[in-house]
């Protein structure tokens, strides 16, 4: 870390999509931005490597799309469960009609080049650790360099991001707090050669059931990646009232094994590794005065799906654009956030929220799964797919069913 880079405009503490967007956006603004991680890159991020339509959009506005388009390109879900298998195209409408998937290892390295490419200064292998304040305001982050108790560094800035991921260790020092009263994520991926890996089709099985026969909340995932091998994993809900009492691991062992004839698997998991996922805005303390949390570190994660990538780079973007805007963060952010996600996360959560209930999903499950069109329209809304231009009814439904839940949070999203 050379004395140049002390001292910044814009300082992003985290280097995966969220903190890379809003690295490359504010460097593109014509911002100073220094963007650090605590990682040396390339790094691995446990992850289930989907990109939906609304993260291509993204990853295109961006200038990615021949980069992208370069990996493997799928054209919707295959949708496994109850006795019944459906292919659903994405939806299209305001969005591309196209999705992939990319590793982690090889998607975080890439939007960190661009961001460097943008003008931004990224440094790696240093952890932040703490804050430096002046009045009501954040004039510098401390860093450790080398491993704990190794030199801390201290970088100031006059707006600072943080992007450090689902524990957000810094946003933990600023007062960032998990609420696990709504409903959270407990998910593991692996990988597996596969001779399917260039499947048009993600495919995801909606009845996933342990070892002993009994239907999970949750479901299991396998995402071509076009490379000899695919994204195999699963995730389970929970909340505090019926918390997720699973091993990831030997349930990913288990749903790879009874996937192997139809998919081709061979040979054991590689790299698996699990998570826990704070979803739907289940956060708060996500803004300062001048600085603001974004991603994961928000709790921007589709409480439906596990999604994070798409929130990831739109928040990226809309903080980039918004510290041009304003000089205080500590009400518009949050603000920004409930505008955005605010009804799509609450309803999200709380259809969630009911699949975590015992008996209710074998008992609805089956009736879902023997209509195209409801599991086309649940593809929709579980892939939160619906844009703030689209106009069509079931769009327009899914806001109504969005303001309704609303009224009814005791705890709103980003409060």
């Amino acid at each position: 870390m050379s004395s140049a880079s002390a001292q910044t405009d814009v300082l992003v503490v985290g280097a995966g999509p969220a903190g890379s967007a809003a690295a490359a956006w504010a460097a593109r603004g014509g911002a100073e931005v220094v963007l650090a991680d605590a990682a040396v890159f390339p790094r691995d991020k446990t992850c289930g490597d989907g990109l939906t339509p609304r993260a291509t959009g993204e990853l295109m506005k961006l200038g990615l799309e021949d980069w992208l388009r370069a990996h493997t390109v799928n054209q919707g879900l295959r949708a496994h469960g109850f006795g019944q298998t459906l292919l659903l195209p994405w939806p299209g409408g305001n969005l591309p009609s196209w999705g992939s998937a990319v590793p982690r290892t090889e998607l975080d390295d890439h939007l960190r080049t661009t961001a460097i490419k943008s003008g931004a200064t990224a440094i790696d292998g240093v952890r932040a650790v703490d804050v430096r304040r002046e009045g009501d305001r954040v004039a510098a982050v401390v860093f450790e360099r080398g491993g704990r108790d190794g030199e801390l560094v201290e970088i100031t800035c006059r707006r600072l991001v943080v992007a450090d991921g689902v524990r957000s260790p810094l946003g933990k020092v600023l007062g960032r707090e998990w609420h696990r009263d709504t409903v959270y994520g407990v998910a593991g991926r692996a990988y597996m050669d596969s001779t399917r890996a260039d499947d048009p089709w993600i495919s995801s099985h909606l009845e996933l059931r342990g070892e002993d026969g009994g239907i999970l909340s949750g479901y299991g995932w396998l995402f071509p990646l076009g490379d000899g091998q695919v994204n195999v994993g699963v995730g389970t809900l929970a909340t505090a009232k019926r918390p997720a009492n699973i091993a990831i691991k030997p349930l990913m062992s288990f749903y790879a094994d009874e996937r192997r004839e139809e998919f081709g698997l061979s040979g054991e998991l590689r790299m698996p590794t699990s998570a826990l996922l704070p979803m739907g805005g289940a956060v708060s303390g996500v803004a300062g005065r001048n600085w603001a949390l974004i991603g994961d570190a928000a709790g921007c994660v589709n409480p439906l799906n596990g999604e994070g990538i798409d929130y990831g780079l739109e928040t990226g973007r809309f903080i980039a654009q918004m510290m041009t805007e304003t000089d205080d963060l500590t009400e518009s952010w949050p603000a920004m956030l409930r505008e955005h996600y605010g009804e799509s996360f609450s309803v999200a959560r709380r259809l969630a929220g009911f699949v975590t209930v015992p008996r209710l999903l074998p008992a609805l499950g089956p009736a879902g799964m023997r209509s195209d069109w409801l599991m086309t329209l649940a593809l929709r809304w579980m892939g939160n797919l619906v844009t703030d231009e689209d106009r069509d009814r079931s769009a327009r439904v899914w806001r109504w069913a969005g303001r309704r839940s609303l009224a009814l949070d005791h705890r709103p999203p980003f409060t």
